[in-house]
This record gives structure tokens, sequence and C-alpha cells, in this order.
């Protein structure tokens, strides 16, 4: 059974919106503090361990369009790995290895937790995650948080329509004050 293991850049307020992208008022935030070697090998090895990738339809682009032109061990995994895209307008995704999930949320992610073994990632995909948390769908939290404040942008946790409890699993610093909590839900 695959779990869905969420990884996000996150401001100390909440905001992921655009932590390596342009469109947004503060461009690549992220990237503005330096996660140390640890940091780096941290992510590396996040992605290197995950069974797959569910993303949403913008991420999913942003991905697909950087990813086939690197080169290393992190490209070789991410570009052979099986992928997956919630979306209802994509219909011939380009990326190598990848399937548009198109139906309900709920059964599509349900039976993609059958059949896949290990975790199955979901980096960035906002409105993704935030469906994915309010249908109970996520397994796991890996917020690399960074220390600052950014005011706007889009927030990772919004309204839902019940409480949930999580258990903090695992704190880690690296670098520039660059926090990371490990959240597993509590069932």
């Amino acid at each position: 059974m695959g779990r869905i293991v969420v990884t996000e850049f996150i401001s100390l307020d909440g905001v992921v919106e655009a932590p390596g992208g342009e469109d947004f008022k503060y461009p690549n935030w992220s990237f503005e503090f330096d996660r140390g070697e640890e940091g780096e090998r941290f992510k590396i090895d996040e992605a290197l361990g995950a069974s797959a990738q569910l993303l949403g339809r913008h991420t999913y682009e942003g991905f697909a369009a950087a990813w086939p032109q690197e080169e290393g061990e992190l490209a070789d995994k991410l570009n052979a790995m099986p992928k997956y895209v919630v979306s209802r307008t994509l219909t011939d995704p380009t990326w190598n290895n990848t399937r548009v999930l198109a139906g309900d949320l709920v059964e599509e992610v349900s039976r993609l937790k059958a059949e896949v073994e290990g975790d199955i990632s979901v980096a960035g995909s906002i409105q993704l995650v935030q469906g994915l948390i309010e249908h109970d769908l996520v397994d796991e939290l890996h917020l690399m948080t960074f220390p600052v404040l950014l005011g706007t942008g889009r927030r990772l946790f919004g309204e839902t329509s019940d409480k949930s409890a999580w258990e903090l699993t695992e704190v880690l610093t690296f670098g520039a004050g660059v926090l990371v909590t490990i959240l597993r839900r509590a069932r």
C-alpha cells in the first residue's frame, strides 16, 4: 500500500506559492536561504526514496518543462519514475512515464495508493494538496520552513471541514535556519 507524502517549501506565515518560481511578488524566495549541504541531501534523498510522484497540472507543467533537460542522479530518478497528474484539462502529457488522473480525486488517489508500493511524493501542487488534506488522504507532511514572513501568497493550510491530528516524528535544522518538520497523520 502506498503512502501520500506531501513535501513543501513553506514560509513562516504558511505561504507555499512559487518558492522557486518567477510569477510571484517575491520570485524564488526559498533560494534566498542557504539550506546547506545537508539540506540539499535531505531533499535529494527524499525524492530518491519515492516510488512515484503525484502532481497537480500546474506543478507538473513546470517540472515537465525543466527536468527532462537536466542530468544527474535526481534528474534520472524524476524522469524515469511513474508520475500521476490530477487534471481535468491535461489530455496528452509529454513527460516520460506520466498518467493523467481525471476522475474523482478520492477514488483516483485511493486506487493509486492501493496500486503503488512505497511513498507517493506530492511536491508543490497547492490546490491538489489542499484537496488531499480535506479528504484525509495525506499520510505524512514534510515541511521545509524558511525563516521569512512573506505577507502575501497562496497558503498551504486554509479552511477545512474538520480537524485532523498529526504526530511530529522528526525535526531537523539545515543551513541558515531552515527548519524541517516531518508529521505523520495520527489515525
